[in-house]
């Protein structure tokens, strides 16, 4: 399979995680190259997410690194082949690399938690909230910039409602709720959306309401995406403006699950914070 010169995120990772298999058998990319019959050339592309292996491959690279790890090699061989062309990729002209990357990461999630302090989640946005949201970003956008991430963005939320959806858990300050992007109209019509997918299976909702009297946070909006191994979770620190930094490392992915488990302890149950946002409703 030919290589290529613009992996994705997701790609890149997959090589990432072959070299920390190499590197933990204690392996140089010369003498991984010699275990496999392949040249050093060829395990830096793989290792860069530049060609694409088979699933047959990635398990006889994991025998030569003496990996054990049979979920993590299961995990790592599901990855393989030329990347799938998404309805992401029809946006790769129009938005930055990191939005198509969260869409292509957030499809293979096999579950989502967020955290948000000032903004609604954008996979439980409305379209006039977003559209709001995006019209008030500074420096302003153009139209047609607000329209391609506005059409991004509800796209985005199919995984919600695809035949077999990931679990989603959101926690949301109360600051968020009352913001009050697009008018009061705008409001009561996002707050009772989020009442409705709330009502959802697989859906989850906490508030953190003003005056709870701890509230563990890094003080940033952030995303824990669910890989199908511990050691495949990513973490995109959000930005509305549509820039996105994302993180894999041991220690941040430990960080965060913390930060989660913390802020879900001090948030209201899904039922009183439906409860809370069917008075706000009613006080907007």
């Amino acid at each position: 399979m030919p290589p290529t010169s613009n992996p994705t995120l997701r790609q890149r990772r997959f090589g990432a995680e072959l070299r920390k298999l190499r590197e933990r058998a204690g392996l140089t990319a010369t003498g991984a190259a010699g275990l496999l019959g392949v040249n050093q050339a060829r395990v830096s592309m793989i290792e860069t997410g530049r060609t694409p292996v088979s699933a047959d491959k990635v398990r006889s690279m994991a025998r030569a690194y003496a990996c054990s790890d049979d979920r993590l090699v299961d995990a790592l061989a599901a990855m393989t082949g030329r990347r799938a062309r998404g309805w992401w990729e029809e946006y790769r002209e129009h938005l930055t690399a990191a939005l198509i990357d969260l869409a292509e990461l957030e499809h293979h999630a096999t579950g989502l938690r967020v955290a948000l302090i000032i903004h609604i989640p954008a996979l439980l946005q409305t379209t006039d909230h977003a559209r709001s949201l995006f019209q008030q970003v500074a420096p302003p956008m153009r139209q047609y910039e607000v329209e391609h991430r506005l059409t991004f963005r509800i796209k985005r939320q199919g995984i919600l409602h695809r035949e077999n959806p990931p679990p989603y858990a959101a926690i949301i300050h109360e600051s968020a709720l009352r913001m009050g992007f697009g008018g009061p109209a705008v409001a009561r019509a996002q707050l009772k959306h989020l009442i409705e997918m709330s009502e959802l299976a697989h859906v989850t909702l906490g508030v953190v309401p003003f005056g709870t009297d701890r509230f563990p946070t890094t003080g940033q909006s952030f995303d824990y995406l669910d890989g199908p191994v511990p050691q495949l979770d990513t973490i995109q620190l959000d930005s509305h403006h549509g820039a996105c930094e994302f993180l894999d490392g041991e220690a941040q992915l430990s960080k965060y699950r913390a930060v989660l488990d913390r802020m879900e302890s001090c948030a209201l149950s899904p039922a009183k914070s439906r409860d809370f946002i069917h008075r706000l409703i009613q006080d907007t």
